[in-house]
């Protein structure tokens, strides 16, 4: 079975999303009150989870033009089904300090290699490149224009959901 794009996926979420949107509100449970549940989100989620659950993430990062928001989700049973192990290498390239730090320096504005070389603790400007180039290739990373980097858009809140679930409760 060949791999869904990201295009495809992204479609046929909102194709769920716009079923659910549709259905009639007397379907609906009694919407939660956000500012007074902090589970909202779970509540709002086991509204419209079918068959064993789902996971959802979500985020909002930035205002304006520039806010990036993202919504994400898979039903358990497809995460079940699915070879983890296809996910090694984005996670792996996560798995290190300096790569972690050089993505925070990178969403935080230092874009280029040479700035990032005069920030402390990143090695050399080689060490640097390779870190960068695995982070590219891993997905973290992507070139804006020559010679610059950021987070895509679309890997941001994920990275940052990551990171939330790495650290635990805080």
């Amino acid at each position: 079975m060949a791999e869904k794009t990201t295009e495809q996926r992204l479609a046929a979420l909102e194709a769920r999303i716009t079923a659910l949107e549709t259905r009639g509100t007397a379907e609906r449970a009694p919407e939660a009150d956000a500012d007074n549940d902090p589970f909202f989100a779970l509540a709002a989620l086991k509204r419209h989870v079918t068959g064993t659950g789902g996971v959802v993430f979500a985020g909002v990062v930035g205002s304006g033009p520039e806010a990036v928001e993202w919504q994400q989700g898979l039903p358990a049973e497809r995460l079940a089904a699915e070879d983890w192990s296809r996910r090694a290498s984005a996670l792996d390239a996560l798995g290190h300090p300096v790569r972690l730090q050089l993505l925070q320096a990178v969403w935080q504005g230092t874009d280029t290699v040479a700035a990032l070389a005069e920030l402390s603790d990143f090695g050399t400007t080689g060490q640097i490149y390779h870190h960068v180039n695995l982070l590219a290739a891993a997905g973290w990373l992507v070139t804006v224009r020559r010679g610059r980097y950021a987070v895509p858009p679309e890997r941001l809140v994920p990275l940052l959901v990551i990171l939330t679930a790495a650290g635990g409760a805080v």
